[in-house]
């Protein structure tokens, strides 16, 4: 935890802030932090900055706030994600926060099972957590926006325009394609929409109508990866081509 997370209830009338529960044992077991000691923290929504510990009790940890600094840029990147195993999804939702997308819409697709949108990892609470450990993780306080769509088609030609925007360059990594990332003008573009596939890939229809909807396919290399780990790749890969890297 490279940052403690402060909640809007956390603050008491004179602007300290009382922690309790896993940030405060992370403080009193990990950090073993005594008062007078500074902490990197940071308001949730808000800017980060220090915490003076006043008080690091069994019950609670008492801080002086002082946010004074933003949190890291955004990536300018949202994500049309085919939903991923439950597992592997417990790895993407934090790294997806501690990268700074914007927005994740987990998407049914003909390779997705069912039963992945019964999973407790959908759960409001649960997702929120994972979330937090991202932005806990990046020094980060914004939280990604995350929707989930359980019908495709319909999504992609009634919704996907309006929640995306038309002026987003969207990109589509797809075996078949030929073309490589570096030549589709990512450093001029404003802002990203990647769509990935589940494990096996779009099928054609998919993959057809997304192309349809404004999607630029292109090559990942002759590997083929699991979600968990294209995720982070295709994240830090757009990074760099839109730095100019």
């Amino acid at each position: 935890m490279n940052l403690l997370l402060l909640f809007d209830e956390d603050f008491l009338p004179d602007g300290t802030a009382r922690l309790t529960g896993r940030r405060a044992q992370h403080a009193r077991e990990v950090l073993r932090a005594e008062p007078g000691e500074l902490l990197r923290v940071g308001r949730l929504g808000g800017l980060v900055g220090t915490g003076e510990v006043l008080e690091n009790t069994a019950e609670a940890l008492h801080l002086r706030v002082s946010l004074t600094e933003p949190p890291p840029p955004r990536a300018g990147v949202e994500l049309l994600l085919a939903i991923p195993r439950p597992k592997a999804l417990k790895k993407v939702l934090p790294a997806v926060a501690s990268l700074g997308v914007d927005r994740v819409v987990l998407v049914n697709a003909a390779r997705v099972e069912k039963s992945y949108f019964d999973s407790k990892v959908l759960a409001p609470a649960f997702v929120q957590e994972l979330l937090l450990q991202g932005l806990e993780q990046a020094r980060d306080t914004r939280l990604p926006e995350v929707l989930v769509r359980e019908r495709f088609r319909p999504f992609v030609e009634d919704e996907l325009d309006a929640l995306f925007g038309r002026e987003a360059l969207r990109l589509l990594p797809h075996p078949p394609a030929l073309q490589p990332l570096a030549s589709l003008g990512l450093a001029e573009a404003s802002r990203v929409v990647l769509a990935i596939g589940p494990d096996g890939g779009w099928v054609p229809f998919e993959a057809e109508l997304l192309e349809a909807h404004g999607f630029r396919p292109f090559t990942l290399g002759p590997r083929i990866l699991r979600v968990e780990t294209a995720v982070p790749v295709l994240l830090g890969q757009v990074a760099l081509l839109r730095a100019g890297a």
